[in-house]
């Protein structure tokens, strides 16, 4: 009994190699697993460190925004640049003569009012006419000494006289007063016109950002940013521009302002001087 069944088995086929190959299946698939999963971070960390390492395209700086704007938005910008510093030259200059012409005013008014003769005062001050006030009193003193060379001081010429005396003061104190206000006008233009130059470059910028995001079918922010950055670039320079002229303009407009009712009380007080040495030789 045992040695036929010990036959048997030495006769049956066996079935231990086919099984050996099923099992090895899953353990080579299980291998091929890992290695792919092992060179998956692998691969991730290649290109984060690629992408880490990629110079990064264009600034975000004020210089780049220049060089790489549109050249309509740089024209804009350097036209406003230019107006800028043109309106602090004036600003600056306007501001310094008000106070020269203010000290020399006040140097006149107390050599006029010292109580010396008015003669050796025109005398003193004619051949160097540093202002306005002292341009008005030598323009008056001159048609003053024509008329009495003239004999233009009979009683019946005094009034005439008097009105031709008052009439140069007036044409010197016109004539002075445009020289000081020049370039003011230019100060007025620029606070009032430099935002909407600003605006329009703001506009311009913002167009190219739309025209970006078509070309590139892509609305990311990195589309748009140089864009936009350029027109509120732009707006801010027109503010720039704009808001010291627009204070520098009532400012300077309002010294000026005096200055001119000083001249035209000076000029008053003498014709009221005039007048009353006509009445004295009466």
């Amino acid at each position: 009994m045992p040695e036929n069944v010990l036959q048997k088995a030495q006769g049956m086929p066996t079935t231990a190699p086919a099984i050996q190959t099923v099992q090895t299946a899953p353990v080579q698939t299980a291998e091929l697993a890992g290695q792919a999963t092992a060179s998956a971070p692998a691969v991730d960390a290649a290109t984060t460190t690629t992408a880490a390492t990629m110079p990064v395209e264009g600034g975000m700086s004020i210089w780049d925004m220049f060089w790489k704007a549109d050249f309509i938005v740089m024209v804009v910008m350097l036209l406003l640049i230019v107006t800028s510093i043109w309106c602090w030259t004036i600003i600056i200059n306007k501001f310094r003569k008000v106070r020269y012409l203010n000290k020399q005013a006040e140097s006149f008014e107390e050599a006029f009012w010292s109580g010396g003769s008015l003669d050796q005062l025109y005398e003193r001050v004619s051949n160097r006419i540093k202002d306005p006030l002292t341009a008005v009193f030598a323009s008056a003193m001159r048609e003053w000494r024509r008329s009495v060379s003239k004999g233009f001081v009979a009683s019946e010429l005094k009034t005439t006289m008097q009105q031709r005396i008052d009439r140069v003061m007036q044409v010197t104190i016109g004539r002075e007063m445009e020289k000081i206000e020049r370039h003011m006008g230019f100060l007025a233009s620029v606070g009032s016109t430099a935002p909407f130059v600003g605006l329009f470059g703001t506009v311009w910028g913002i167009m190219n950002s739309f025209q970006s995001i078509a070309m590139s079918q892509n609305t990311s922010l990195a589309v748009v940013a140089p864009g936009i950055a350029e027109a509120l670039f732009v707006t801010a320079l027109g503010l720039v521009a704009a808001i010291p002229a627009v204070i520098a303009y009532n400012k300077i407009s309002n010294d000026i302002n005096r200055y001119g009712n000083r001249l035209d009380t000076f000029s008053n007080e003498f014709m009221s001087i005039i007048s009353r040495q006509l009445e004295e030789e009466d």
